[in-house]
């Protein structure tokens, strides 16, 4: 991996949430405003979200630096749900109901946010969700700062069919909520827009923490011999990575022959991989480390001085961690208090920069707007970015391609004030949050 040095044109221009305070100010002596971190510091989602951790402590320690918020200090709360889906609602729980934090910053896999979810409406907490999700959902009490399928998995299918001639489709991922239904909009598309037959499309899913790959690897090898141009779309998350990377090495995919297009590994899944017999394998995000900005530069230099790891690398999460963090301190001012339903009212509309040099505005839906990227992987562990969109892309709620949402809207203003309003029948369907927390995809 290079250090952020090799990427930096300039360092004078300062970002001022992560500029270094000459001297601590004096805060109110006040209670602290407390923010919780409900990520999985162990098991196999740890690969992951551990460094999200360590991002949104560093935000807070840099915010306390610039004065705090509302002349108070921030105060994180750490717990671990071990990536253990049940135990994210009990330690959302313990958050809301014992600390009495203000705010959430947590999760990765969809369902754990969907087990958090009845917590935080039941409880009236704001949960910031920093990942890329399946969609169909949009709660009053979470803000999606992560890409919906439309800020990424549709864009990438878009440049997989349009810049590269895919015409086989291997849909390769994790046994859950998230790539199960990102695929079911995927499928979806690709027989409604580009007219895909059945026969084109091979979907496999693995457990968590999956590691014999050979056979299935061998079995795209051979899906994709048969004389069409095949990729992979892959929604495999945590460690699985490393071993699936591994063994296309193994097996010389060269992505020439068989490109991989990832939507859940970035620069940190990277770090612990050859990535050697990798390079031109692709991924889509919103952000990633190779972004020449100085926004960006300065949020690198800032990252790599809180951890002391001039290699440390910078993701996709953490800058959607980034955005969400200023949002809610921006609605936080806005608002003059920490007040939950004072800020939801408030936040709608707030826009910050991203780290791509442009600015993310939070809308109506609780979606943020996303520049999409796709970047093909290095032999050092960063990506080159190959495509971009024009301008941002606003998060769907709800996908325009499956039965059933694609009436749907999401407008948490009043008077609509409703996640789930159908414009055919012109009505709310309300909140559905405990029965898709113990749905099986």
């Amino acid at each position: 991996m290079i250090p952020s040095s090799v990427y930096r044109t300039s360092r004078w221009l300062a970002v001022p949430l992560l500029s270094a305070a000459v001297a601590t100010p004096v805060l109110a002596q006040e209670e602290p405003i407390k923010v919780g971190i409900l990520h999985s510091l162990s098991g196999t989602m740890a690969i992951s979200e551990t460094v999200l951790k360590n991002t949104v402590e560093m935000l807070i320690e840099q915010q306390n630096a610039d004065g705090g918020l509302l002349g108070r200090e921030l105060e994180a709360v750490v717990v671990d749900p071990a990536s253990d889906w049940p135990l994210f609602a009990e330690k959302a729980r313990e958050l809301l109901a014992q600390e009495k934090v203000d705010v959430i910053f947590g999760n990765w896999t969809s369902v754990s946010r969907k087990s958090v979810l009845p917590v935080v409406e039941e409880l009236n907490g704001l949960l910031f969700y920093p990942v890329q999700y399946e969609g169909e959902e949009s709660s009053e009490n979470v803000f999606y700062t992560g890409a919906a399928p439309n800020q990424q998995a549709i864009p990438a299918v878009d440049y997989l069919m349009n810049n590269v001639g895919v015409e086989r489709w291997v849909l390769a991922g994790t046994d859950y909520v998230y790539p199960r239904t990102t695929n079911k909009i995927l499928e979806a598309y690709l027989k409604d827009e580009f007219g895909v037959a059945d026969a084109d499309i091979m979907v496999n899913y693995t457990p968590f923490g999956h590691s014999d790959w050979q056979n299935i690897v061998s079995e795209i090898k051979a899906f994709g011999s048969e004389g069409k141009k095949t990729a992979v779309v892959s929604t495999i998350n945590g460690d699985a990575n490393v071993p699936f990377y591994r063994e296309l090495g193994n097996q010389g995919i060269d992505a020439a022959d068989i490109p991989v297009v990832a939507f859940s590994v970035g620069e940190q899944e990277l770090t612990g991989i050859d990535t050697a017999p990798l390079v031109g394998h692709l991924a889509a995000w919103n952000y990633f480390m190779s972004v020449d900005t100085d926004v960006n530069y300065d949020f690198i230099d800032a990252w790599i001085d809180y951890t002391g790891d001039e290699m440390a690398v910078t993701n996709d999460p953490m800058e959607a961690h980034y955005i969400g963090f200023n949002m809610w301190t921006e609605a936080v001012r806005k608002a003059g208090t920490t007040e939950v339903d004072a800020v939801k009212d408030a936040i709608i509309g707030v826009s910050v920069p991203n780290l791509s040099g442009g600015y993310a505005a939070m809308m109506p839906n609780h979606h943020i707007t996303k520049p999409v990227l796709i970047g093909e992987i290095q032999d050092n562990g960063q990506f080159s970015i190959v495509w971009e969109t024009p301008s941002t892309v606003a998060g769907d709620a709800w996908s325009d391609y499956l039965e059933g949402s694609r009436d749907l809207i999401s407008d948490w203003r009043k008077p609509m004030a409703c996640g789930n309003y159908n414009v055919v029948k012109g009505s709310c369907g309300g909140s559905e949050a405990q029965e898709e927390a113990t749905a099986e995809e």
